[in-house]
């Protein structure tokens, strides 16, 4: 199993849920987080006064999915999520070594359907 985590724009989320919905990835968590890399920080005036914001919104998708999905899903996100302009995101895979539902304590894969 892998975890596959992807940051991305936060107004390209709806396109990567159905993007990964038309492939069968129906479970994903979602959270909204902020960020910067090569995109930094800009200006913004509020009420006359100048504000330097540093950090980015971004939204945060995370994914355990099997071994043989891993490829499918990273094609989907970054066909998706691209908008080919600097702060498009990036994908981070990892690998799972158990998974466990609380409800039954049934283990492995079949925890992931």
């Amino acid at each position: 199993m892998k975890k596959v985590e992807a940051i991305i724009k936060p107004y390209k989320l709806d396109e990567v849920k159905e993007a990964l919905s038309a492939i069968g990835c129906l479970g994903m968590t979602i959270t909204e987080v902020k960020g910067f890399g090569r995109q930094k920080g800009h200006k913004e005036i509020y009420r006359g006064a100048e504000y330097v914001v540093e950090f980015q919104p971004k939204t945060k998708i995370e994914m355990i999915v099997t071994d043989d999905k891993v490829e499918g899903v990273v094609k989907c996100i970054l066909n998706s999520a691209a908008t080919e302009k600097i702060g498009d995101g990036k994908i981070f895979i990892s690998t799972i070594d158990e998974a466990i539902r609380i409800r039954t304590g049934e283990t492995g894969e079949s925890v992931l359907d």
